[in-house]
């Protein structure tokens, strides 16, 4: 009776009496003791309830949680057949006003002696367990702020509590509130949202409008942080009271509100008093407030975009409602209809012309959080029938801890009518958001909410109906982008480059596409592949030239083979010719690795020529120290020659270093295909980092040091007999090779295009062409010409000299200039030269 007097003496209209009479109604109803802001009804099991149904700014709370909690409650206590056979289930419900100090005060009063203080001030010797509390489970608080508070609270004899609307991301912190769950998705979800809501409609600015309190505050920080991430300009973030005079100035493409309706209803009545239009954004505080959605003039600020929880029906509460009359009247009825004046004929309502017929109750109640306290009372009501053991006869157990029946709630994963819930580890439920639109055109009468869409938590935004949305004045041409200007989040068009370009939403992009000069950079062409392809004359040279290379080598392979035992093979190198040979081969293959669009595998083509190359000049640099041992006339260089006369161990240690660079090489720093934007071309080329670089100068450096020590041994064997004389014209190729890539090295190092590789091929081809005709093939001609028996039979007498170990006495001043005289000052045994 004194809420009653206290409630009437400020509430006048007609909705109000209404809100007053539902919740009355549904205290009567269920025939409980009601007591000043409390409902209570006795069962087996107490669910406690902690509703706003006042709010601290005299605002008057729709009624609809406190009512759909105590129906929820009934439809379990009379299901046929029954949940819980042999248990009950009463609650124990507070009204917290939207007050901390009220909500905590309510909280200790439903864990009765729990609320003693002194009791963590016990030492731990003595037993301080606390009690049992007769309510396990407690449903509320609707704000986050005040959930927080409450969650510390309960988390003490960890009872359970499930919030129907607190969505702050910290309150799924389980080291801080550890007992605490929810059937609505946490704050994290909702930013996220709002985020893909703006980058769907391409909004280059938005401001924020927040408050002081948890829920503000956290949306607010969350949002800006997303929007710093992708470069949308946050025009401004302003708290209340400061941000009506920020949104009169904001040149912001969309405007959120991220607090309570109260404080919505403040700013947005200002807005309709100054006669400004924005496009506003609203988080789940007040997307589908009728109280905003009916103050005066609400349709002059411009679209509103909002997000709720998903919403469905409760099976069956719209009948409880209604039903509460069946044609009776009775004293509530009565004292009801004194102050509405409602019209007797008027029976029927369609919930869009509200009237004063009790058949309009349903209409008034807020159905935001409805659902979700639905969903709460079904997950504690399973949460018991699986603790207690129950079918549908009886339930084995009766007694059971807070402790118990949290752990078997938060692991609960059911399915209420059609929707399929579960909490995560974080007691987060696996729910998405319906997104709103507030159609306010002039032919409908009020403001109509229209689902557009939906958002399900890690998955993209989607739309079922195409809505217009107004973007920025500042709009640019296709070819041009934002940027900015003297204002935070004041744009101008200017060109993007010729790199670049522009679909016109403000933006430019790299990469595959440019706009061609001639139609003033407004036409997007595809850029052309460039790199060195097979049918370019230049690759056609050098694959003719390197396919003739391999024909004569495999040609000179084959009469070494047939010539093997003979002088003129051992004269270079004997088996280790076989070695040079596919070394050859290997260099040659490897330019058909640098044709062609590059791929993975083809990008190892300096290094395996690294490896090859060294091989050969390993060789070559092995049969020039046999020349020399067995023909130096200097005793002391032949003696010191002499100790380096070991061909397996020079090939395997020159190769070998070399081998170990470039593996190095692939697997430090693996050369991949890379693509270079140009301005009307794509230039595909094997990657040159700068690392890489420095394996390319040591690969090239390395053999180039070998080519120079082949070069000075050579020249020093230039005055060797004419049937030997491997030494002039190594000389002459190691020369070449030398000058190729001095040459060479700073051109590839600085050039840049298609013809780099073409450029890389011609060095190698020329480096191995050079082996194979200074060294290799002469031989084979003296192999193949007339003179071959004669120099057999030469070869023959001067080895059996050399045999017998004689002195090779000096032939006469005249016959050295014949031409087939040997001039010999020293001599040497067979060993020694093969």
């Amino acid at each position: 009776a004194r809420w009653c007097s206290f409630t009437l003496r400020w509430l006048g209209p007609m909705k109000a009496r209404l809100i007053l009479l539902v919740t009355f109604m549904c205290v009567f109803h269920s025939s409980t003791k009601n007591t000043d802001l409390h409902v209570y009804l006795h069962g087996d099991v107490i669910i406690g309830g902690l509703f706003p149904v006042h709010d601290n700014t005299n605002r008057t709370k729709a009624p609809g949680p406190i009512s759909l909690m105590i129906y929820s409650i009934q439809e379990i206590n009379q299901r046929t057949p029954r949940l819980l056979p042999n248990l009950t289930l009463g609650y124990d419900i507070y009204d917290t006003c939207g007050d901390v100090s009220l909500a905590i005060r309510a909280t200790l009063q439903l864990l009765k002696d729990q609320s003693d203080p002194q009791r963590c001030l016990i030492p731990p010797s003595i037993n301080s367990s606390l009690p049992e509390p007769e309510t396990k489970v407690v449903i509320g608080e609707r704000y986050s702020e005040l959930s927080i508070a409450v969650a510390r609270v309960l988390a003490l004899p960890s009872v359970t509590q499930i919030s129907y609307a607190s969505t702050s991301e910290e309150l799924s912190l389980k080291s801080k509130f550890p007992t605490f769950l929810r059937t609505v998705s946490s704050d994290k979800h909702q930013t996220q949202a709002i985020y893909e809501l703006v980058k769907n409609f391409s909004w280059q600015s938005v401001a924020i409008v927040g408050s002081t309190d948890e829920y503000g505050k956290y949306g607010t920080d969350c949002l800006n942080q997303l929007f710093s991430d992708s470069n949308i300009c946050v025009d401004f973030e302003e708290i209340l009271p400061t941000a009506r005079e920020k949104i009169e100035n904001s040149t912001a493409e969309a405007i959120i509100m991220f607090t309570k309706d109260t404080n919505v209803q403040i700013i947005l009545e200002a807005v309709i008093e100054k006669n400004l239009n924005r496009t506003w954004i609203a988080s789940d505080t007040w997307s589908t407030s009728s109280t905003i959605s009916e103050i005066k003039g609400i349709k002059s600020i411009g679209p509103v975009f909002g997000f709720i929880f998903r919403q469905k029906e409760v099976p069956g509460f719209k009948d409880y409602v209604t039903s509460m009359f069946n044609g009776t009247t009775n004293n509530i009825l009565s004292y009801y209809q004194v102050f509405t004046n409602g019209s007797k004929d008027d029976m029927k309502c369609n919930c869009k012309n509200k009237t004063a017929d009790p058949s309009c109750l349903y209409c008034y109640i807020d159905h935001d959080e409805s659902y979700n306290i639905y969903m709460a009372v079904q997950f504690i009501a399973e949460g018991l029938r699986i603790l207690l053991k129950c079918n549908n006869q009886s339930c084995e157990r009766t007694k059971f801890s807070a402790v118990e029946l949290f752990h078997v709630i938060s692991n609960i994963n059911i399915t209420v009518n059609d929707t399929n819930i579960y909490l995560d580890e974080n007691g987060d439920p696996s729910l998405g958001y319906d997104i709103l639109f507030w159609n306010t055109s002039e032919s409908k009468e009020g403001v109509e909410k229209i689902k557009i869409g939906e958002y399900w938590p890690n998955k993209n935004i989607s739309f079922n109906k195409d809505v217009s949305v107004f973007n920025c004045s500042r709009t640019c041409q296709p070819g041009q982008r934002m940027k900015s200007q003297n204002g935070k989040c004041c744009y101008k068009c200017v060109n993007c480059s010729s790199q670049e370009y522009s679909y016109g939403n403000g933006q430019c992009y790299h990469f595959t596409i440019y706009f061609s000069p001639a139609d003033h950079i407004y036409t997007c062409v595809n850029k052309t592949d460039e790199f060195l392809e097979w049918s370019d004359p230049f690759s056609i040279i050098l694959i003719t030239v390197a396919v003739i290379a391999i024909i004569a080598t495999v040609a000179i392979a084959v009469i070494i083979r047939i010539n093997r035992g003979t002088p003129i093979v051992k004269a270079i190198g004997g088996c280790l010719c076989f070695l040079e040979v596919v070394s050859l081969l290997l260099g040659f293959c490897v330019i058909f690795t640098f044709i062609g669009k590059p791929t993975p595998n083809s990008c190892v083509g300096i290094p395996v020529f690294g490896i090859s190359f060294s091989i050969g000049i390993s060789c070559i640099l092995a049969n020039l120290i046999q020349i020399l041992v067995g023909f130096s006339f200097d005793p002391k260089v032949s003696s010191t020659i002499k100790k380096l006369n070991h061909p397996v161990a020079v090939v395997v240690i020159i190769s070998g270093v070399q081998f170990g660079v470039s593996l190095a090489w692939l697997i430090v720093l693996p050369r991949s295909p890379v693509e270079v934007a140009k301005e009307f071309t794509i230039l595909y080329q094997c990657n040159m980092s700068e690392e890489s670089k420095k394996f390319f100068v040591a690969t090239i450096v390395y053999n180039s040091f070998w080519g120079l020590v082949c070069f000075v041994f050579a020249f020093k064997g230039r005055q060797l007999p004419d049937i030997y004389k491997n030494a002039s014209l190594i000389t002459v190729s190691m020369v070449l090779f030398l000058i190729t890539w001095i040459v060479f090295l700073p051109i590839y190092l600085t050039l840049e295009g298609k013809y780099k590789p073409a450029i890389n091929s011609a060095a190698i081809l020329i480096s191995c062409i050079s082996i194979l005709g200074c060294h290799l093939a002469p031989k084979c001609y003296l192999c193949c010409s007339g003179k071959r028996l004669i120099i057999r039979m030469l070869s023959v007498n001067i080895l059996g000299n050399i045999m017998r170990g004689r002195i090779c006495p000096t032939l006469p001043s005249a016959s050295r200039h014949n031409n087939t005289s040997y001039v010999v000052n020293n001599c040497w045994t067979e060993k020694q030269f093969l």
